[in-house]
């Protein structure tokens, strides 16, 4: 896809990703993967494929990048976005109520992931766009439990 900002002209990949969350009796905890190359805490995500809704790729790369699968929001938390590839990536971020953990999956060769506390979560990742959609969900998600 691309799009223009201003007079420039900037190639756009759309990807959708899972917020997976879960709550536990010390609170709601969200699950964090890492980057292909270890070092970032990220949740999973993928560039849009033709025949799946981003609703439908969203949960696919949670079983690919972190073996996990549940319910899955019909509507989108938010979007952020960051630059890759000499373009920008647009991510859509869908909550994931984790009902199943993998104990093996298409990438635990290279990927690790862990469950940590929401605040504690929000800390841990780069993206401000992210952090922001995180602190949004954890907030909101407290209330609705409270």
């Amino acid at each position: 896809m691309i799009e223009y900002r201003g007079t420039v002209k900037q190639v756009i990949y759309p990807q959708a990703a899972a917020l997976p969350f879960r709550y536990i009796n010390e609170g709601l905890e969200i699950l964090l993967i890492t980057s292909r190359k270890g070092k970032r805490w990220i949740i999973p995500k993928g560039l849009l494929e033709e025949g799946l809704s981003p609703v439908e790729l969203a949960a696919k790369e949670a079983w690919e990048e972190a073996g996990i699968s549940g319910n899955i929001s019909m509507q989108s938390l938010g979007e952020y976005e960051y630059e890759k590839w000499n373009g920008v990536c647009r991510v859509n971020v869908y909550s994931l109520c984790v009902l199943n953990v993998l104990d093996s999956w298409p990438e635990d060769s290279f990927r690790f992931r862990k469950w940590f506390p929401a605040d504690e979560a929000v800390g841990l990742v780069e993206h401000e766009g992210l952090k922001r959609i995180l602190a949004h969900f954890s907030h909101i998600y407290h209330k609705s439990t409270v």
